[in-house]
């Protein structure tokens, strides 16, 4: 059985407006703004994602008696790839906000040219994840290999007992291997899924380098 698939833009939804402003090459030049709005972005991800955790009741002393409220059962573990992952990371983290935190620094090895690279992992820091919920971010989605390999990478912590994926935009290519590649316990949370992936592995029509928009361009 393949991971299950949500995709909220093809629903009414405050995220399609903020994806709006996420794509628009104007909207990009202001770095606060576009941070800020996949940030945005990462808040209705974990609303959406809040509903499908378990939940136990407890007992809420107010000034006037006891309250029975549904409370979390226990906290996810909120995990991203570095550097884009950042913004999305601290959106979901804004709910989730007693969460504990992964990070995972993935890169592309080129060798010598500019449209073929490798995906490597090159650093991992994270507590325990075995047994536990846990929600990997990155903002986009593109050949799908950083993802599965950072999946992986958090393998070596322990297996979770469920898996979310965020991401604000897939490409269909991506979206088909990490389908191909990722265990049936797992969910992906996609903003929405664009047709086209260049080969420099770009998502089109996309929305561009979503680090370099976030925090500058690198050498």
């Amino acid at each position: 059985m393949p991971a299950t698939v949500n995709i909220l833009s093809r629903q009414p939804s405050l995220l399609n407006p903020i994806l709006a402003e996420i794509r628009d090459q104007e909207l990009q030049r202001d770095r606060l703004r576009f941070r800020r709005n996949i940030e945005r972005a990462g808040e209705i991800f974990a609303y959406e994602i809040s509903k499908a955790l378990a939940y136990v009741d407890s007992d809420v002393s107010t000034p006037l008696g006891t309250a029975k409220v549904a409370v979390l059962k226990e906290q996810p573990l909120i995990a991203s790839i570095l550097r884009a992952g950042l913004p999305l990371h601290q959106g979901l983290l804004n709910y989730f906000d007693q969460a504990d935190n992964s990070f995972i620094s993935a890169y592309r090895k080129h060798e010598g040219d500019a449209d073929h690279f490798e995906v490597e992992i090159e650093y991992l820091s994270s507590p325990p994840v075995e047994g536990r919920t846990v929600i990997l971010c990155d903002p986009m989605l593109a050949t799908g290999s950083s993802m599965v390999l950072a999946y992986r990478a958090l393998l070596s912590r322990g297996r979770p007992a469920h898996t979310h994926v965020v991401s604000v935009i897939a490409s269909e290519q991506g979206l088909r291997f990490a389908l191909e590649q990722l265990p049936a316990n797992v969910t992906l949370w996609l903003g929405a899924v664009d047709p086209e992936l260049t080969a420099r592995a770009y998502i089109v029509p996309g929305l561009g380098d979503a680090g370099d928009l976030a925090f500058g361009a690198k050498d």
